[in-house]
């Protein structure tokens, strides 16, 4: 038997402030998702507990809780809107709206996506983008698990921050990617696939980094799969610093040049670089 996880024990019936938990939606590296009630309002919502390794530290939880509120401000239709930052019985969480939808993670799964479809996502992607990157916020983790799709054809760009915040407090610049390798032997993190160069050699990152994630994700939808891989995390890095990935023209001919131009672009080689 598997041990359970602490916080999978919200259980329904649970209140968390004003919240009252529903269900419990799924889980990942950002923390474990709950529908709820929000009792005062009587509207659904949707509540992110953070892991505690997240919410023990004091200086990494006031940057989070400082920039949550300029996304929040933000109010843009492919930005998940932020109602509360909260505390209670011991927890961290969000409280955001309820999206009525599926991640691009899962849509990815089940189908291989057409031309107009790739293209309405990355349009309403990058929308989002441009305007957090316009006011000084760079997302980090852009990858279809934070990308979600609405019944009525809007996308949603999630988890602003949260990449920042749970990850390792280091003081080296390369610290983040040995710690990544030493914790993870092995191991393939799907946050990995989609990580810049820089990310990926632990320097400093700017709205580049996420202008990379965005056509990792593009080349994905257009070809049916990522353009780096490995068989261990450290192989995947090495792929993502040193591999030329394959032409889209080579996976998806039917690709527009158009397309395979814009994506080209978004994954630039250093001179000197395969």
């Amino acid at each position: 038997m598997q041990p359970k996880r602490a916080s999978a024990s919200l259980a329904p019936k649970t209140r968390l402030g004003r919240y009252e938990v529903r269900s419990h939606l799924g889980a990942g590296g950002m923390g474990e998702v709950y529908l709820a009630q929000d009792t005062d309002l009587e509207r659904t919502v949707a509540i992110k507990v953070l892991p505690p390794s997240a919410s023990a530290n004091v200086q990494s939880m006031r940057r989070f809780i400082q920039e949550a509120k300029a996304v929040s401000a933000l109010n843009h239709p492919n930005i998940i809107t932020i109602f509360e930052i909260g505390q209670a019985e011991g927890v961290h969480f969000l409280a955001t709206e309820f999206i009525n939808g599926i991640t691009l993670f899962e849509h990815l799964k089940r189908t291989r996506m057409k031309l107009e479809e790739i293209l309405d996502v990355a349009i309403q992607v990058a929308s989002a983008l441009e305007v957090a990157h316009d006011a000084g916020i760079v997302h980090r983790d852009i990858k279809p698990e934070n990308i979600m799709l609405r019944q009525d054809g809007y996308v949603k760009v999630l988890d602003f921050g949260l990449a920042k915040l749970i990850e390792p407090q280091m003081t080296a610049p390369e610290a983040n990617t040995r710690e990544l390798v030493r914790t993870n032997p092995g191991l393939i993190l799907g946050t990995c696939q989609y990580m810049s160069p820089e990310q990926a050699r632990g320097d400093e990152v700017d709205r580049r980094t996420d202008i990379w994630s965005l056509g990792v994700t593009m080349y994905e939808m257009s070809a049916g799969c990522p353009p780096f891989s490995g068989n261990t995390t450290t192989d995947l890095l090495a792929s993502i610093l040193m591999v030329q990935p394959a032409a889209l023209a080579d996976n998806s001919p039917e690709i527009p040049e158009e397309l395979r131009s814009v994506v080209k672009s978004a994954l630039p080689r250093k001179k000197g670089s395969p």
